[in-house]
């Protein structure tokens, strides 16, 4: 009898979506002291894009590979930015004026980062694998770009799910991933989950001992090597 004969719990995609959705509304919620939820329908997509007018990409490696897309309108990026900040102790008056400002994409990457690493936790805690990211990249966009995985895949899966601000305003994820499937073999512990506070707060700790960079030439290099 094989280990599938036993009624073993089998995972795959749409866990690994939940469990990255779970990430993006858990840690925008805790960073803008707003309620951010997804929607319960997702969508089979043929393939990935950036949009305008934010659009943020992160690659991840090791147990299985994937791309993780966030495409934000200019309202919903300003809005997230604006609740961040204005949490973190800045005055509304010091707040930058639109969504192409360097610091909202700082900002944005920044949240980013924090959302791939609270989900790399949970591949760990759920799924007793181990993935690595690169570092995200925030990109203000007035037309649409292409992206695809640059890896070996099999059977490449695509999703998007549409998410909600508290206020209303609407952005989407991406999530493009080889077919896999995660077969419980037997009953094990689960690691203790992240904290979004203690990412922020390990965020903040390296954002000031770290020279601030040149993300402007980053975003130009980024573009050229797309022919744009």
């Amino acid at each position: 009898m094989s280990f599938q004969d036993k009624n073993t719990v089998v995972c795959g995609t749409e866990d690994l979506l939940v469990s990255l959705c779970n990430s993006v509304s858990k840690v925008l919620t805790a960073a803008t002291a707003s309620k951010i939820h997804y929607s319960a329908m997702v969508q089979r997509i043929t393939k990935t894009c950036l949009k305008p007018d934010i659009g943020c990409f992160v690659l991840f490696d090791g147990g299985f590979s994937g791309l993780v897309i966030i495409n934000f309108s200019s309202q919903a990026a300003m809005e997230l930015y604006a609740s961040y900040m204005l949490s973190m102790g800045m005055a509304r008056d010091e707040l930058a004026r639109s969504h192409t400002s360097d610091e909202v994409s700082n900002v944005m990457g920044e949240l980013m980062n924090q959302i791939v690493g609270d989900f790399t936790g949970k591949v760990r805690q759920e799924f007793q694998t181990h993935i690595t990211q690169n570092q995200p990249k925030m990109l203000a966009l007035n037309k649409q770009v292409m992206l695809s995985v640059d890896t070996h895949m099999d059977q490449p899966e695509a999703r998007r799910v549409t998410f909600y601000t508290g206020a209303g305003n609407v952005f989407y994820l991406e999530l493009a991933v080889d077919r896999t499937e995660f077969i419980k073999l037997f009953d094990f512990d689960a690691q203790e989950s992240v904290d979004p506070e203690d990412l922020f707060d390990q965020a903040g700790q390296a954002s000031e001992a770290a020279p601030a960079g040149d993300t402007r030439s980053e975003t130009d290099a980024f573009l050229d090597s797309l022919g744009m």
